[in-house]
């Protein structure tokens, strides 16, 4: 029978960083925690307290993967799911990437390692070695934000919301329209919400000057970064034309551009309308409170629970789910 010292003479550690690995307790660097992994899987080894579980092949535990802590979405999706998850005796392991998107990967096949009974995906990509790890891993899994062909998944209706968003500038009179976004690999955030912008802009026959779309990473001060880019650009500069409006693909860049539109006395929304999605508490409370589009994050993290139990426990479960939208209109348009 392997034990924990067998484990711990073979990665080289102690038995406490065994230990502390196999209970995710305390700190075990990057590489220590590598070779116990590896010591793991190699010997087959289980702990004793996890019998029972491997006799019923479940462990009422849930493991959840997402991009950043830092953010009101994932907290409001991983309250969703909470709440769910305890209504049928799961436990939840939180794994935060910082963005970094090879940790999705890492921590897809850790949760392998740790036998969760299924995993739930706040995805912001979709690029083949996740799709091909995913259907690797053979755990029942649900992306959340994200579609993959033969994954289940809940999303929302970005390339609708954006179009409609940029309808209602439109209608409302604004015509020189700029846009912050993320990178398209992100095709929900990056790239539906971009494609939505563009095609309504076309549809009434509006140009985008290519300046004036720019792309950010998810944070306030990148949304400020972005914004002094647009009105830096070349259009801009030459004093030929100069946007009203814009929309921002996250509140949190939206809250960013305001920042420097104020610094650079540009008022909105009188000389400059704007927005963003993801209708954030902070939102209502700024000055002016942000036009924004809510998502519903906390029924995505109840669904994704749902479909994933019902999925585990052999219940009839749905494979795509899109959620709709609604559009909170204040004063900052």
């Amino acid at each position: 029978m392997v034990t924990i010292k067998d484990i711990a003479e073979m990665a080289k550690v102690s038995r406490t960083t065994v230990s502390r690995v196999l209970n995710s307790s305390g700190y075990v660097s990057e590489d220590a925690r590598k070779r116990v992994e590896k010591a793991i899987e190699e010997t087959g080894y289980i702990p004793s307290q996890h019998a029972k579980s491997l006799r019923t092949k479940k462990t009422k535990i849930v493991g959840v993967i997402l991009p950043t802590i830092q953010t009101e979405t994932s907290s409001r999706i991983v309250t969703g799911i909470g709440e769910e998850l305890s209504k049928h005796g799961y436990e939840i392991i939180l794994a935060n990437t910082n963005l970094k998107k090879e940790k999705e990967i890492e921590f897809l096949e850790l949760l392998k390692v740790r036998r969760v009974d299924g995993i739930i995906l706040i995805a912001t990509n979709t690029e083949p070695d996740l799709v091909e790890k995913i259907k690797d891993i053979n755990i029942p899994l649900v992306m959340i934000g994200q579609a993959v062909d033969g994954v289940m998944s809940i999303t929302y209706d970005d390339y609708n919301a954006a179009r409609e968003l940029t309808h209602t500038f439109i209608t409302k009179g604004y015509r020189e329209i700029a846009f912050i976004g993320v990178d398209e690999t992100d095709r929900a955030v990056g790239y539906l919400r971009k494609k939505g912008f563009l095609d309504e802009m076309e549809a009434h026959g509006l140009k985008v000057n290519e300046g004036w779309v720019q792309e950010a990473i998810f944070d306030i001060d990148s949304g400020h970064d972005a914004m002094e880019r647009i009105l830096s650009s070349p259009s801009v500069s030459d004093q030929k034309s100069v946007p009203k409006a814009v929309i921002a693909v996250t509140d949190r860049l939206a809250i960013g551009a305001m920042s420097y539109l104020k610094k650079e006395g540009i008022r909105v929304p009188e000389d400059m309308g704007i927005a963003g999605f993801g209708a954030s508490e902070i939102a209502q409370y700024l000055d002016p409170p942000l036009t924004t589009v809510d998502n519903q994050n906390e029924k995505a993290g109840e669904k994704a629970a749902r479909q994933l139990i019902n999925r585990i426990t052999g219940r009839e479960y749905s494979e795509k789910i899109v959620l709709n939208y609604r559009l909170i209109w204040r004063k900052s348009l």
